[in-house]
This record gives C-alpha cells, structure tokens and sequence, in this order.
C-alpha cells in the first residue's frame, strides 16, 4: 500500500520560510517522479514543483523562491520555501507522479493528504 504523508505546513509571516516533508512508503521511490501541488480555496490544483532524477521543474511563480529536493535514502521529498507571499497560501499537497512535462501538466499515480500553509500580513 502507498502512502505519502506530508509534514512541516503551518502559519508563517509574509517574507519567512516553511520546508514541507513529504514521506513516502510502498513505491519505489528513487525512480520515480515526485511533485507538491497547491490548491487555493476556489482555485484548481496547480503543479507548483517536480522533480525526477535531477532534472526539476518550478511553476513561474515560485522560481527562485522554491526549491525541491529529495532523500532517495530517506524515501522523502522536500519543498524548501523562502520568501514566502500571501499568494501561496494554499494546501499543498504531495504526489507520486506517472510523468510530469515542462508546461505544468502532469498525471498522478498517487496523493498525500495535504497540508496547510498560510501565509500572513
């Protein structure tokens, strides 16, 4: 059986950082593309980052503010978040992925169960 069970969201100030966790079970991880997905309330789900070996992928909003890795050791991913906005307050959520592409569009094999950044003023 499959789990993702994400870790690390909470309340932050405008301009602070949050690393997001992601601990995966039941796949072969280090072959396997991961990504964190976000969803505003009222918005879609939105690919925010991917990353597969060492190739990676940012949705324009969030270059050079976040930044993924992963632990094949530790089964885990990790979603670094500097220079945080109100804008990104969402739930994120972590994914196991089928394929990601460099427009943002992807198939998920797999869900966390999210969890919750927000952002204040």
């Amino acid at each position: 059986q499959v789990q993702l069970v994400e870790s690390g969201g909470g309340l932050v100030q405008a301009g602070g950082s949050l690393r997001l966790s992601c601990a995966a079970s039941g796949l072969p991880f280090s072959s396997r593309g991961m990504g964190w997905f976000r969803q505003a309330p009222g918005k879609e789900r939105q690919l925010v980052a991917a990353i597969k070996w060492t190739e990676t992928y940012y949705e324009d909003s969030v270059k050079g503010r976040f930044t993924i890795s992963r632990d094949n050791a530790k089964n885990t991913v990790y979603l670094q978040m500097n220079s945080l906005k109100l804008e990104d307050t969402a739930v994120y959520y972590c994914a196991g992925l089928r394929y990601y592409t460099n427009s943002g569009s992807a198939a998920v094999a797999y869900w966390g169960q999210g969890t919750q950044v927000t952002v204040s003023s």
